[in-house]
């Protein structure tokens, strides 16, 4: 008798059980009622951001009531209709999609008995009801917020059509809507991009419910699969480590798993994976630019998007962020987490990838890094070089640089940290911290196993040097004490620590380029004026 294949961590598409090292999504829904939903022929939405476990969650329940021979269920994706604004074009793609996914999954083929847009989806639903009658039919549409405007509007009217006669034979019983936004976000209106009446055109749906990220349990538990299959060990200061980088995101929990067991360690199932192991996968993830970190990348052409990274970045402080419709976008796409209160970009490697992407043409067009002063004859970063080059580099730059920037209120930010990729040049290391409300950006570089930490402080109108100076100094300190613990240094090691203020006030209040450029160091700290 063969040995079964050994699972492994899965990172594309939908995963299954005897295949991939799994947690059952459905325990991580939050605000459903799945068996009400069939028992009670219910309508539903489900949300979450992508590769959270929507569609495994999905397409496992479809299993599961086709299995008790009670329902006709099944997965239907519509996300060969992205794109497709008009109902014309997207409900005969729609179409298509119900007959196709009926197919792919051994259920009887309907058809509709017209070709109008207006009434294609009904007409197909109503036979497919008469198809597997007598058991009631659920239709799990997938990918719905791909439709928009006036394809979503005919899409969600269809539905709203049949609801009324829904039973067996007749119309789909229950039917649940599944994307990456609420299904309210998308209804709007194609003529002047106003939000529609709720009542209109689709008032039907029972709840709106969400998947949840992994809690740091799910995360122990999900590599315990692992170690229960092969026998291979990891460190708690490693599963630690994945959860603080990923803060339970699936996908990024099961990259580092993969990368570990898979890449770094070419499946050597007796070697424990350890704390190195995962840095070392961390690093891959951020370098190696996967789909499922370029689709974040795409979001940050949308100005409600860059609007809530932007005040993170720069640790603006806004009453309104939470409430905004910006920042529940990006909530509801995974970019952000509002932590007990604290808001923030939703784990350290998105804080990274963003960064890198937003500065990433900045960086390109730096010169290369033989142009500054920036390395000690023994090979290390000459930090005091390299800041004061940025110095000379920032004065004859930035204004003409910020003219050409999507980013103006982070462009400090953004230039230092292409600024430091660029010298670099992939060698070293930097860590991010930012949140809504901190007025301050953190940052720790890496190169050559030595720190140097940085704080970013911006002097705006009705301030003074030195009430922002004295701010940044208590900050910088805190974080460089709460950094040497999370990087478990010996007490004594004490990291070089910079702090950088730029002056962004109104040009009538700035001080000239000769007083603005200043080096001066007061105790622990060295203090960079810009």
């Amino acid at each position: 008798m063969s040995k079964r294949p050994i699972r492994f961590f899965n990172t594309t598409g939908p995963c299954n059980p005897d295949d991939h090292y799994m947690l059952p999504p459905a325990d991580r829904l939050q605000g459903a009622q799945l068996h009400r939903y069939v028992t009670d022929n219910l309508y539903w939405s489900l949300h979450a951001p992508r590769q959270t476990g929507k569609t495994t969650f999905l397409q496992s329940w479809m299993q599961e009531l086709n299995a008790t021979g009670k329902y006709t269920a099944c997965y239907v994706s519509i996300e060969r209709c992205q794109g497709l604004a008009n109902r014309s074009d997207a409900m005969p793609a729609t179409y298509a999609a119900v007959r196709e996914w009926a197919e792919t999954f051994n259920l009887p083929i309907p058809n509709s008995s017209t070709e109008e847009p207006s009434s294609i989806l009904s007409s197909v639903l109503m036979n497919w009801s008469t198809l597997v009658a007598p058991k009631p039919l659920v239709v799990l549409f997938d990918e719905v917020d791909v439709l928009e405007g006036d394809a979503m509007i005919s899409f969600l009217r269809q539905l709203r059509g049949g609801f009324a006669t829904r039973s067996v034979g007749k119309f789909p019983t229950s039917i649940a809507l599944v994307g990456m936004r609420d299904l309210k976000d998308y209804i709007v209106s194609a003529k002047d991009g106003k939000p529609v009446n709720p009542g209109s055109p689709f008032n039907i749906k029972e709840d709106s419910a969400t998947v949840s990220n992994f809690s740091k349990e799910n995360v122990s538990a999900l590599f315990a699969q692992r170690t229960f299959e092969t026998g291979q060990q990891i460190e708690l200061d490693a599963l630690d480590y994945v959860w603080e980088q990923s803060q339970g995101q699936p996908w990024i929990v099961n990259s580092l798993f993969k990368r570990a067991t898979l890449q770094i360690l070419k499946g050597n199932d007796y070697q424990t994976i350890t704390f190195d192991h995962i840095q070392q996968a961390r690093e891959q993830i951020i370098l190696a630019g996967e789909t499922h970190l370029t689709s974040l990348y795409y979001r940050l052409k949308d100005p409600r998007v860059r609007y809530v990274i932007e005040t993170l970045m720069t640790g603006t402080p806004d009453p309104d962020l939470a409430s905004g419709e910006e920042f529940q976008i990006c909530l509801d796409l995974g970019l952000v987490a509002n932590n007990e209160g604290e808001l923030e970009i939703a784990n350290p490697i998105y804080r990274e990838v963003l960064a890198r992407e937003i500065s990433f043409g900045t960086q390109m067009a730096m010169p290369k890094r033989d142009a500054f002063r920036w390395q000690k004859p023994d090979g290390t970063l000459d930090m005091d070089s390299l800041l004061q080059e940025f110095q000379g580099f920032w004065q004859e730059n930035s204004e003409i640089w910020e003219e050409k920037s999507d980013y103006t209120e982070a462009f400090p930010h953004l230039l230092l940290m292409a600024f430091f990729q660029r010298v670099t040049n992939g060698e070293g290391r930097l860590e991010r911290e930012y949140a809504a409300g901190r007025k301050r950006m953190d940052l720790a570089i890496e190169y050559k196993g030595k720190w140097n930490i940085i704080e970013i402080k911006l002097l705006r109108d009705r301030q003074t040097f030195e009430k922002v100076k004295a701010e940044g100094m208590k900050q910088i300190i805190g974080y460089r004490n709460t950094f040497s613990s999370s990087l478990r240094m010996k007490d004594g090691v004490a990291i070089p620590c910079y702090l950088l203020i730029f002056d962004r006030r109104s040009e009538d209040k700035k001080l000239s380029w000769e007083q603005r450029i200043s080096w001066n160091i007061e105790g622990e700290v060295t203090i960079v004026g810009c």
